[in-house]
């Protein structure tokens, strides 16, 4: 039988709506869920336990009184640790707001508050989303649900497992260099990355820059635009998210869900395994090789081909190394003992950097940017690639340094399937396709054209749907039970620190 907290967020407000499911039940379940599997993992790392059930029970009583019901109305979620929530511990991964308990939501979880969702809890990240493997010195390291002994990524690490293992229907996420997009592939989940100002935020100190965003993380994509609808917004904070007067450029709600389905056989498909410059282990290539053989019928054409990327790697690291000097720069002069490696290394390469550099690395920027309008042009509907370059290695390695002989650039060169596209502004989502022959999660990265959100999202949906039954390529589901009967992962060596 299922457990309430393993419904779809979809079906669960379905339920609701109709008076088959009560919020309070739904929140129960997803408590005792937690309860019973984060020793194992960490994922969920404080809980708000007496105002969601408070809420809740305020969610059941507007239901019974045939109020106007909000979008998320009862479902509960988890809120990345990098996102403040008003009355509820935000740390950000780090020592310095160990006891940081915000006065005010952020705009985008105002926004999820607002649709009804029952805020419970916060998921864990690495020091202030720094990194790719979730662990930090103030919660501890992040397990993999499909083995404990490995890692969620990040820097989304903790949204992506609590959803693997059913502790929340929906989880909140944010993205930089794959963030939301690496988890998802790690965990056997969906990490949506949207166009840069769909999902306003305030919390940008360059505000211009479009490397980070937030968006939403669900167990499937209709669950992950259910999640968008209540998200995207208008915030006049945010520079990037530009309006036009009397006009919804951001869509209603109606634009992401439900989401209208799409013929897939109409598309033109570029396949690319690196982008022509990533480092990617032989597992994740073969296990690439065979998604695309498989879904190849469903489509127009598939091409083995690729924009050309030249010049991203320095691109990033510049940019990147720029937004940490900005956000960090005066944490690591003033308590560098209180701030991490990756931290510290990031500061430390962003001051080395020339104006002239940032300028180079700006005009690499833009013209990979319009290598890609000319590609998708000349006549690609979506490219697919792997979302992640490694199958999930255990959380005590920091970082990749070595992927299959080849020594990697930095701690996130390994990540340069998902930072390539950063870059691009396109919009990106990370889908679970079966298992590696290592036996962990495969994650397929579906982008789009400029703009393309919604074309990510119905192809997306499209592809699930295609897949479901198949013992191959659906969505692993890790073991709920043996989860529950496995020793805490803070017993583990190494558990809490920063490396």
């Amino acid at each position: 039988m299922t457990e309430p907290c393993d419904l779809t967020a979809l079906e669960a407000r379905r339920l609701i709506g109709t008076r088959k499911l009560s919020p309070v039940e739904l929140l129960e379940s997803c408590l005792g869920r937690i309860a019973a599997v984060n020793p194992a993992i960490n994922a969920v790392v404080a809980l708000d336990e007496e105002r969601a059930r408070a809420a809740a029970r305020e969610a059941e009583a507007a239901v019974m009184r045939g109020d106007r019901l909000g979008l998320l109305h009862g479902l509960p979620i988890g809120i990345k640790d990098l996102e403040e929530t008003e009355g509820l511990v935000t740390t950000f991964g780090s020592p310095l707001f160990r006891d940081n308990v915000p006065k005010a939501d952020l705009g985008s979880v105002a926004r999820i508050r607002a649709a009804g969702a029952i805020i419970t809890g916060k998921t864990n990240t690495p020091e202030f989303g720094a990194g790719a493997n979730t662990r930090n010195a103030v919660y501890g390291a992040t397990g993999n649900p499909h083995d404990p002994t490995r890692s969620a990524a990040g820097s989304s690490g903790g949204s992506g497992a609590a959803l693997a293992a059913g502790m929340f229907p929906i989880c909140s996420g944010s993205d930089t260099g794959g963030s939301l997009r690496n988890p998802a592939a790690f965990n056997g989940i969906v990490g949506f990355r949207p166009s840069p100002g769909l999902v306003a935020t305030e919390r940008r100190l360059l505000g211009w820059q479009n490397l980070s965003v937030l968006g939403p993380m669900a167990r499937n994509t209709p669950d992950a635009a259910l999640l968008l609808a209540a998200m995207a917004s208008d915030d006049s904070r945010d520079p990037l998210a530009y309006t036009l007067p009397g006009k919804p450029v951001r869509g209603l709600p109606e634009s992401w869900t439900p989401l209208a389905p799409l013929d897939l056989s109409s598309l033109r498909v570029a396949a690319t395994e690196d982008f022509g410059l990533a480092l990617v282990e032989r597992t994740v290539r073969e296990a690439f090789r065979a998604r695309v053989a498989a879904l190849e019928p469903l489509f127009a054409s598939v091409e083995e081909t690729s924009p050309d990327c030249a010049g991203a790697d320095e691109a990033f690291e510049v940019l990147r190394a720029l937004n940490f000097v900005a956000g960090h720069g005066k944490k690591v002069a003033e308590t560098p003992d209180q701030v991490g490696p990756n931290v510290r290394a990031n500061v430390a390469e962003g001051l080395g950097y020339s104006l002239a550099d940032v300028a180079r690395a700006g005009v690499l920027q833009t013209q990979l940017y319009q290598r890609w309008q000319a590609f998708f042009a000349a006549g690609t509907d979506l490219i697919i690639t792997p979302a992640i370059t490694v199958s999930p290695r255990p959380w005590s390695e920091l970082f990749p340094a070595v992927i299959d002989g080849q020594k990697t650039r930095t701690y996130f060169h390994w990540l340069s399937m998902a930072y390539i596209v950063t870059l691009t502004g396109h919009p990106a989502i990370s889908i679970p396709l079966g298992r590696d022959a290592k036996g962990m999660p495969f994650g397929l990265q579906i982008v789009g054209p400029r703009g393309g959100d919604a074309l990510v999202l119905r192809a997306a949906a499209a592809i699930e749907a295609a897949v479901e039954g198949d013992a191959e390529l659906a969505r692993p589901v890790p073991d709920i039970a043996a989860l529950s009967k496995a020793a805490p992962i803070s017993t583990m060596p190494g558990f809490l620190g920063f490396d």
